[in-house]
């Protein structure tokens, strides 16, 4: 494989999260979802995971996530949408490594702690909105 070492150490960095990404995503797999490649990132959808997270609370009911170089979903269709998005973390995991994990939920608790939403107002997923917006224009 012939790998720019730029682009390698960003997989190696963010490879902890990747690893949290790859045992999720074996699940899901084990359960029926499918996976592809895509722009280096690896897409898990499909399977029992749309039934399984609708049984979610509605405050914790999520469409896809992103662990490094690993983005679960409910379905591919859905990926497809918000690949942008979710590719954005992708690139936030190169950048923060390991430290992600901490940094998101951090922001998450800034932001109940300022009476704003944890989600809708966390710096990292305005970030992916931004991104995703920038896509699409």
């Amino acid at each position: 494989m012939n790998m720019r070492p730029s682009l390698l150490l960003r997989y190696l960095w963010a490879a902890p999260a990747t690893m949290v990404g790859l045992a999720l995503a074996t699940i899901a797999c084990t359960l029926g979802a499918t996976a592809c490649v895509n722009q280096g990132v690896l897409e898990v959808a499909g399977g029992c995971l749309a039934r399984t997270l609708s049984l979610m609370p509605n405050s914790l009911r999520l469409l896809a996530i992103t662990f490094g170089h690993v983005v679960i979903g409910v379905s591919h269709s859905l990926l497809a949408e918000e690949r942008a998005h979710e590719h954005a973390h992708v690139r936030q995991y190169e950048r923060w490594g390991l430290l992600f994990f901490l940094l998101y939920f951090a922001s998450c608790a800034t932001q109940l702690v300022r009476g704003r939403h944890p989600y809708w107002h966390n710096r990292f997923e305005r970030q992916a909105f931004q991104a995703a917006s920038s896509a699409v224009s």
